[in-house]
């Protein structure tokens, strides 16, 4: 399962206290695609399937569909503020990133 920091769990329950959407889970999972294989989607989901992985960091519940979470096992999200605020994930499953780091392989 995923980890979350400290940092993006205030950023994620910041947003979800902004849209008023408290009782929405944070959906983190994988998809085909981009320039080295795989991209990161992160949103906002209300419906949890049975199969999906779920953990609470404070007031935010995340979770992760059974197809993505073998590739997200160990990694981290964070959030930092400043110069280039965003959300990041850091893998240990990933062999290389773009350049971008916006997707891996």
């Amino acid at each position: 399962m995923i980890s979350v920091t400290d940092n993006a769990a205030k950023k994620v329950d910041e947003l979800l206290q902004a849209e008023d959407a408290t009782d929405m889970a944070l959906r983190v999972s994988v998809r085909p695609g981009g320039c080295s294989g795989y991209n990161y989607e992160m949103y906002f989901d209300a419906k949890i399937s049975e199969d999906d992985k779920q953990s609470n960091v404070g007031d935010v519940t995340v979770v992760v569909d059974s197809a993505s979470a073998s590739l997200l096992e160990g990694a981290t999200l964070d959030y930092k503020d400043g110069l280039e605020a965003g959300f990041s994930i850091e893998n240990p499953n990933a062999q290389r990133s773009c350049g971008c780091g916006k997707s891996f392989s």
